[in-house]
């Protein structure tokens, strides 16, 4: 995601035809229903712009929401709000914030009747937007004497951290597996551990301690970016990591087997290419990754979320609205637009609602996904 590490200089590069080349259409996949239906009528009354709106998540510059993310709250016109450390002068002035959203979510004028999603990485070590814990990193915590019991007392201080604050989803645990000493997981601490089956009981434990003390957690990064290399950010560049399937199945796709076992609520997919998996797209807009390995091969019925829209690696794909079209094609739920603006949020909305409307997306499927997130919403009080 955006704002989590430092610049790199050179990333693997998606080849014009890769970006040009096919991709399985979502009709061959089948979406699971959302394990908790929203109730029907509320849904279908939404108008395209509230059905596009609630699959966003904005951001804003400075310290105060601006009036134009406030109204669009009020309309129903968005599912929530991720913070950064430019948004954050202390936990009480957040939590002031926090407060006036969740206000203006409560408008008679909002149909979906349930709390907005606020969020912000709060992983531990240097990747925190607020004082307080987890303190230490993902590897200290795979390094320490105990690390279950530092992996849940990880997962139950961040949630303390972020509910003194207002907010109810952490976009953690990093479930990525890395493999070389300094790489471009493990140089931030970001990573349990080298070894697969490390991650997966540590990332179970911080998913069950956090999501106990009432905040949602978001695995990350879907299939995995353990492989790459020190320079390798999807923040700014295009990425393929040719990983063998096999090797994903066995060795990065499990610590998000155990997550689903855990229960995690959301889980964020890479914006990598896996041309093990799909050749022509990052995985975030690939069916086949989104629905063919994240819902039917591990069986995972939450929420997806997508990595910063506005991420260097989409750079090939166009517009804020045309990247929110493909990735809603693909299958994810929610459009995270971390670009400090909320004009990236309504442009992301309005591709959405112009794609509902000429039929290029299926309403069926926007009120599925819809469903998903407002059970989401309405279970985190």
């Amino acid at each position: 995601m955006k704002h989590l590490a430092a610049a790199a200089v050179a990333a693997a590069t998606v080849t014009a035809s890769a970006i040009a080349g096919p991709a399985p259409t979502a009709a061959a996949w089948h979406v699971p229903d959302p394990p908790f239906a929203a109730p029907a009528l509320a849904i279908h009354r939404l108008t395209d712009a509230q059905l596009a709106g609630q699959r966003v998540i904005y951001s804003y510059p400075g310290l105060t929401p601006p009036r134009s993310l406030l109204r669009a709250i009020r309309r129903g016109e968005a599912a929530g709000v991720i913070f950064f450390a430019g948004n954050i002068s202390s936990p009480a002035q957040l939590a002031a914030v926090s407060r006036r959203l969740q206000r203006a979510d409560a408008s008679p004028r909002n149909p979906v009747r349930a709390p907005l999603l606020l969020m912000a990485d709060q992983e531990g070590g240097i990747v925190r937007r607020l004082p307080g814990p987890p303190d230490l990193s993902e590897k200290q915590i795979g390094q320490a004497a105990d690390p279950p019991a530092q992996a849940a007392g990880a997962g139950t201080g961040a949630a303390a951290t972020l509910r003194q604050a207002g907010l109810n989803v952490n976009l953690a645990p990093v479930l990525d597996v890395y493999r070389a000493a300094g790489n471009f997981i493990d140089q931030y601490g970001r990573s349990y551990s080298r070894h697969a089956g490390q991650v997966a009981r540590l990332g179970a434990e911080f998913v069950r301690a956090q999501q106990s003390g009432g905040v949602a957690a978001a695995a990350k990064h879907f299939p995995g970016l353990g492989a790459a290399s020190r320079d390798q950010d999807t923040d700014l560049r295009p990425v393929r990591l040719t990983v063998r399937a096999a090797t994903l199945h066995q060795l990065d796709e499990r610590p998000y087997q155990a997550a689903i076992a855990a229960g995690v609520r959301l889980i964020m997919v890479s914006w990598a290419v896996y041309p093990a998996l799909d050749p022509y797209r990052p995985a975030g807009l690939s069916p086949v990754v989104v629905q063919g390995e994240l819902r039917q091969r591990l069986g995972f019925q939450g929420v997806t979320i997508t990595d910063a829209l506005e991420a260097g690696a989409l750079r090939g794909y166009g517009t804020i609205a045309r990247r929110g079209r493909l990735a809603a094609l693909a299958g994810m739920d929610l459009l995270l637009c971390a670009g400090h603006s909320t004009g990236e949020g309504r442009r992301a909305a309005a591709g959405l609602a112009r794609a509902y409307r000429d039929g290029l997306l299926s309403r069926a499927a926007a009120q599925a996904a819809v469903a998903r997130i407002a059970a989401l919403r309405r279970s985190l009080r």
